[in-house]
């Protein structure tokens, strides 16, 4: 697949994406471990069918510790064991933030969030499943395709 459109070659698109690059830099600060935020991304990016998004967040969760193992499972999580009741809780909330028109966030999901995160990491979640799917929905119009993302290749855009 090539890609439609280079949004880096527009300058108010290429203005957009550096503030929003930045923007997610403030999760760098919270106490959400960095290794769960790229399950959490991974798992969107999946749903929505993103390439460009499983392929970064594939490479930064290993990158921040995990295993091929778990990787290979967050598409399978409900059914397996490698995770803790907390990722479940995560992945769960990555799932539904991402299906709203399904059903939304059931209070469910939402008590098990809130029994495994204090304020600012459930705050650091919300914000993480809205970034990545806005991401992912720019990367997907675009056909922004997977499999030439290097670690830490963006930390020009902070700049």
């Amino acid at each position: 697949m090539e890609p439609r459109f280079n949004l880096f070659d527009s300058p108010t698109a290429a203005k957009v994406a550096k503030r929003f690059f930045s923007t997610s830099l403030a999760l760098d600060e919270s106490t959400l471990p960095k290794a769960l935020r790229e399950l959490v991304e991974l798992r969107v990016g999946q749903l929505n069918g993103c390439g460009f998004c499983v392929d970064i967040h594939t490479k930064e969760a290993a990158a921040a510790g995990e295993s091929a193992l778990r990787l290979s499972l967050v598409a399978a999580w409900r059914h397996s064991t490698v995770f803790t009741e907390a990722e479940r809780a995560a992945l769960a909330l990555a799932e539904e933030g991402t299906r709203l028109g399904d059903r939304g966030v059931t209070d469910e999901t939402w008590a098990e969030v809130r029994k495994h995160f204090d304020d600012d990491q459930v705050g650091a979640l919300v914000c993480v499943v809205s970034l990545i799917n806005a991401a992912t929905r720019m990367n997907v119009i675009v056909h922004n395709p997977g499999g030439s993302y290097e670690p830490g290749m963006f930390d020009r855009l902070s700049n």
